[in-house]
């Protein structure tokens, strides 16, 4: 291709192993530092400075001096919307990796995608959802439907709010490891935010799987149990 925008030259800076990585690292939606970075990257020091400036220079990621750190994290939400369709079509092909350990069946129950609710639960969301008319398909993305304000209203998200914001309202994402449709957009991250300020669930420390406390898994899935009624 002679004209038009590089696309070659952003392949390459992504599909570099460990500018993936790091990448890959900077969807759990939590900023790291550089030395965070290596560690999750498989690589020293010194190789990360220049896989982050590389990938800082092209506006895939941005830096945030706090104190006498310096954390990163991807540049926007549209990079995070690029990496979430390479991730899907990845797990849509097969092109998937194993990694096995006790971490596994948590991370496909529930995890974080940037800053949403992802995995067997973040699926369930996205269903009920539209199954019980809380949620419609629009020209943009998903939009409010007539049962939204009774569905996520015991959220206590205000679906109308959400709408008037800069963000787009909703959008679907393709879980790599359901193959099927999670929330994403404004509303995702306002319900993922909304079960964490709940106490339903906590994020894993060094990891990007929720888990769901007993009872929030009960009132969690209660959600759905009821979805039929509304």
């Amino acid at each position: 291709m002679r004209h038009g925008p590089d696309i070659a030259r952003m392949a390459a800076l992504i599909g570099d192993p460990a500018r993936a990585n790091i990448l890959g690292a900077l969807m759990g939606g939590m900023a790291l530092t550089s030395s965070e970075l290596a560690l999750e990257a498989g690589i020293t020091p010194q190789t990360v400075a220049s896989h982050l400036a590389k990938l800082a220079d092209s506006g895939l990621v941005k830096a945030r001096p706090q104190g006498r750190h310096r954390y990163w994290d991807l540049a926007d939400d549209e990079v995070a919307r690029l990496l979430e369709g390479i991730m899907g079509l990845a797990g849509h092909l097969g092109a998937t990796r194993t990694r096995p350990g006790p971490r596994d069946p948590q991370l496909r129950k529930a995890r974080i995608c940037y800053d949403h609710l992802a995995g067997e639960f973040g699926v369930k969301l996205h269903d009920a959802a539209i199954s019980v008319g809380a949620l419609r398909v629009g020209q943009n993305g998903l939009l409010p439907g007539e049962k939204a304000d009774a569905f996520f209203g015991s959220l206590g998200i205000r679906c109308e709010d959400l709408v008037q914001g800069r963000r787009i309202f909703c959008r679907e994402c393709l879980d790599w490891s359901m193959r099927r449709s999670h929330l994403a957009g404004a509303l995702g991250a306002a319900c993922l935010s909304r079960i964490l300020a709940l106490g339903w669930a906590r994020r894993e420390v060094k990891s990007r799987a929720i888990i769901f406390t007993p009872d929030g898994e009960q009132r969690f899935l209660a959600l759905f149990d009821g979805a039929d009624a509304r």
